[in-house]
């Protein structure tokens, strides 16, 4: 039957963008050292250029290095070509990927999609409102018994507001006729007569006039008056 029909071949699988791609850069690399190995032998036929007098000799080395540069100029369109194809290469990649990317992304917005829309099934609104209303319903409730356990004991009801402030300003003005306009209650400011003007009951003094000799300061006592000898006091 084999030899009827022919036996299977084993075909192998197409090359991938990044098998070719890599192909191409090593092609490329490749002609890049046989560019460099020119440039090393055309430095070496312009030093001998240089070195070598006008004449048959020279012309030899002109004609060699003449070769070279088309060779390297055909080596150069070469690596420019292969540069070229990995380029476009590079573009059919990324345009690749780009749709890989969004074909997964397609997938995970239809599965999540499928599971907002089976959430959603079991979540009504008017079960939320029904909560809400709930809710609002107990934190009344609570700030009632929290009201009622804050509640004092001794106040007795049917006390009036007004009565209170009332009492509450008889108070302050009681308190405000036995303090002066300083803010010290009567019984702690100093008396305005003092005993010893009393005892002592000595003239006032004229303004401008001490009774003290010039050039001669006189005392004072505590309360800024002119000192009283002690023998006055005695007799």
């Amino acid at each position: 039957m084999r030899r009827v029909f022919g036996a299977k071949k084993n075909t192998e699988p197409p090359p991938s963008i990044q098998d070719a791609s890599d192909r191409i850069n090593k092609r490329g690399e490749t002609v890049e050292e046989k560019i460099k190995k020119v440039d090393v032998e055309l430095c070496k036929y312009r030093e001998q250029i240089q070195k070598t007098r006008p004449g048959p000799a020279q012309q030899a080395l002109k004609a060699r290095a003449m070769r070279l540069l088309k060779q390297k100029k055909m080596y150069e369109g070469q690596r420019d070509m292969l540069y070229n194809q990995t380029f476009n290469l590079d573009q059919v990649s990324f345009a690749a990927e780009g749709l890989k990317d969004a074909q997964q992304t397609m997938t995970a917005l239809k599965s999540a999609n499928k599971e907002l829309k089976g959430m959603m099934k079991t979540v009504q609104i008017q079960d939320i409102d029904n909560l809400q209303d709930e809710m609002m319903d107990l934190m009344d409730v609570s700030s009632e018994i929290q009201e009622t356990l804050g509640r004092s004991y001794s106040v007795p009801d049917g006390l009036d507001e007004d009565d209170l402030m009332g009492e509450l300003e008889a108070l302050e003005a009681d308190m405000g006729d036995e303090t002066e306009a300083d803010g010290v209650p009567s019984y702690l400011q100093p008396d305005k007569h003092s005993d010893y003007d009393d005892e002592l009951n000595l003239p006032s003094v004229p303004i401008g006039q001490t009774g003290a000799p010039p050039g001669r300061v006189q005392a004072e006592d505590e309360f800024g008056l002119p000192a009283v000898p002690r023998a006055s006091l005695r007799g």
